[in-house]
């Protein structure tokens, strides 16, 4: 029965006060959009950056003079099984020529009369490989096979990309943490106004002998209300948001309804979370300091 009555008046509050309703929606929602946004945002920036981990850290394994087609495509499917690599390219003769003469253009001709240019494999590595210590370790692997003849990467272009990746996080990190805080703050006061602005619904409440949870829980109530309804709200911006995105920007084409779906849940959610603690403690707070004479 009580459950049924903080329900009952937790809807009701929406009627008797709309102003405060739409305000506290509308704070939630607007918190909740910046949340999920830099939640966003991160998550991709995480792909970005593993993808240009692989890059960088991209091995050239070039092979002898003296291999053979069969040996080289050897070479390169055994590199394959290697742990840690997540992808070979084999790169022949002719296709080397092909790209001296696309990289160098006009005059290149004259380099090409003898075939200078060794057969070779690239390979790309996880990202969580992508670092100078686990390399150098696969550069010394592939070195002891026999035909081939160097493993060269460019290490100090990955340790520079490495460093700007740890201030990209560390600034990430910060900005989001004050992303949190300001989500909180902006709840936290939009509904300690509109539960003041009912003080005297609360006093009337104490008069009568109300005890302070059966006070408490309708707006309990009406706050995780609010919270889903905005967490409703923001995730249908964000989707909107995503797909304008989506025109502009490369990295955010493709599908990617999982991640939406479970950034649309856990908003919600976390409205829910935000409505039940703002609720919970500006009430508590009233109840404390309302004057009963």
């Amino acid at each position: 029965m009580s459950l049924t009555y903080s329900i009952r008046e937790g809807l009701a509050g929406f009627r008797r006060a709309k102003f405060a309703f739409i305000a506290s929606v509308s704070a939630t929602t607007v918190a909740l959009i910046l949340i999920g946004t830099f939640a966003l945002l991160t998550f991709k920036a995480q792909q970005v950056t593993s993808w240009m981990k692989q890059r960088v850290g991209e091995l050239e394994v070039f092979l002898d003079e003296e291999v053979d087609e069969p040996t080289a495509r050897a070479i390169s499917a055994r590199a394959d099984l290697v742990v840690g690599v997540d992808e070979v390219e084999y790169v022949s003769r002719e296709e080397a020529r092909e790209v001296f003469r696309r990289e160098f253009g006009e005059g290149s001709e004259i380099f090409l009369d003898e075939p200078f240019l060794p057969a070779s494999v690239k390979v790309r590595v996880d990202s969580d490989y992508a670092n100078p210590d686990s390399l150098q370790s696969l550069v010394g692997e592939f070195s002891s096979w026999a035909r081939v003849d160097e493993v060269v990467f460019n290490q100090p272009l990955l340790v520079k990309v490495q460093q700007n990746l740890r201030l990209f996080t560390l600034t990430g990190l910060s900005l989001g943490a004050l992303v949190v805080l300001a989500a909180l703050f902006l709840v936290g006061n939009t509904i300690r106004l509109t539960i003041y602005a009912r003080r005297l619904l609360i006093r009337t409440m104490k008069l009568v002998g109300a005890t302070d949870a059966f006070i408490q829980r309708p707006f309990i109530v009406e706050g995780i209300m609010q919270g889903v309804i905005a967490g409703g709200i923001a995730s249908l911006l964000l989707w909107g948001i995503y797909g304008m995105l989506a025109g502009y920007l490369p990295q955010f084409a493709g599908s990617d309804t999982v991640l939406l779906v479970l950034l649309t849940v856990g908003l919600v959610l976390l409205g829910a979370l935000l409505g039940w603690l703002g609720s919970y403690f500006a009430v508590r707070r009233f109840i404390k300091n309302v004057a009963l004479h």
